[in-house]
């Protein structure tokens, strides 16, 4: 394998090494590295002189960035449909991690954000460090979270998660922990005495056990303080409804929260206000997939996901032009739209489940 593929492959002892190659762009994923990592995974998985795989990123700035917003968005701008393949074979890899049967052990170093999520949360053995900044950040541009990301934040504590999939903002290493996004933290500094004492292990247990071994406990973090004002206001039944209780809670941080909410897409924050709440009753990962796709496949086709990412990735005016542009105009019927069936499109993860 050449050091410019996208996925690169190193065994260590009992360990298969998978690290994402493209340091450029923060180790987006296109359809390439998606098929590539998809292809490693099933390698490791029936290779039994691999007990574990480790996934990293290439380069000192993150693990993965999410999924490439600009050929996403040149795809969306010229009509195409490139993008819902790669959304199906990505969404499939998500659920292939999820179920793995070998322990997948997750280094979320640096940032990690949406796809990066994807392939991390979903894993079995999920690392944070002090520098980890975990997001769900496509609202900020007119979309939706998707790989998952709904089902992960519905299942934060309280309103956590809501709080997360709305505003899109980052949270370090004690955060992810608080809202179950990773499970250990190790400092950047040990990771590679950690890989080094992973290529020995020769069981799952001894997996388990010498991740616990290099854990530490991370540096506090900022939501736990600010439950109360999270929690009760995400209970709200609509967006306009969560705006209005940040705006009189009292709290100077729900107040700025809720004008940031109003710099955002009106469509794009109802639809995943509804996708989180419709992902609590999701009795499967692979249920909550096949929900995120039919939401990235209308998102997709919405003007609001080209003029997000025109104006905070492209030209980076940061004004972008909202359709509509207030809360109070996105109809219900127009958001429920975004949940019907795909027909013979459908991703089909989950069988029996239309």
């Amino acid at each position: 394998m050449t050091d410019d593929a996208p996925v690169l492959l190193h065994t260590d002892g009992h360990v298969r090494r998978i690290t994402l190659n493209r340091p450029r762009v923060l180790n987006a994923l296109d359809h390439a590295s998606v098929r590539a990592l998809d292809a490693a995974l099933v390698a490791a998985e029936y290779d039994d002189t691999v007990t574990a795989v480790v996934v990293s990123g290439a380069g000192t700035r993150g693990l993965c960035a999410g999924g490439d917003i600009r050929a996403l968005h040149d795809d969306a701008r010229a009509g195409g449909a490139a993008s819902l393949d790669f959304w199906r074979d990505e969404y499939r890899l998500n659920a292939r991690i999820h179920r793995y049967r070998k322990p997948y052990v997750a280094y979320m170093d640096g940032i990690v954000m949406g796809g990066g999520v994807g392939i991390s949360a979903h894993g079995s053995v999920r690392i944070v460090t002090e520098r980890s900044r975990v997001a769900m950040p496509e609202t900020a541009i007119g979309f939706v979270p998707d790989v998952g990301g709904t089902y992960l934040l519905s299942r934060a504590p309280g309103g956590l998660g809501t709080h997360l999939a709305l505003t899109g903002r980052s949270v370090g290493a004690a955060d992810a922990l608080l809202c179950g996004l990773a499970d250990h933290h190790v400092r950047t500094e040990n990771l590679p005495a950690l890989t080094a004492a992973l290529a020995g292990c020769t069981t799952p247990a001894d997996v388990t056990r010498t991740v616990r071994d290099h854990a530490t406990v991370p540096e506090a973090g900022e939501l736990d303080a600010a439950r109360d004002w999270i929690d009760s206001c995400y209970t709200a039944d609509t967006v306009g409804g969560v705006v209005d209780r940040l705006r009189d809670h009292g709290a100077p941080a729900a107040k700025e929260t809720a004008e940031t909410l109003l710099t955002l897409s009106p469509t794009a924050l109802a639809v995943t206000l509804a996708a989180v709440r419709r992902a609590r009753a999701a009795r499967s990962l692979e249920e909550a997939l096949d929900q995120d796709f039919r939401v990235s496949t209308r998102a997709f086709a919405h003007p609001d996901f080209v003029e997000g990412v025109r104006a905070r990735i492209v030209d980076k005016d940061y004004a972008p032009r909202w359709a509509p542009a207030r809360t109070e105009d996105v109809r219900e019927t127009d958001v429920a739209g975004y949940f019907a069936p795909l027909g013979a499109r459908e991703l089909g993860l989950a069988p029996g489940r239309a």
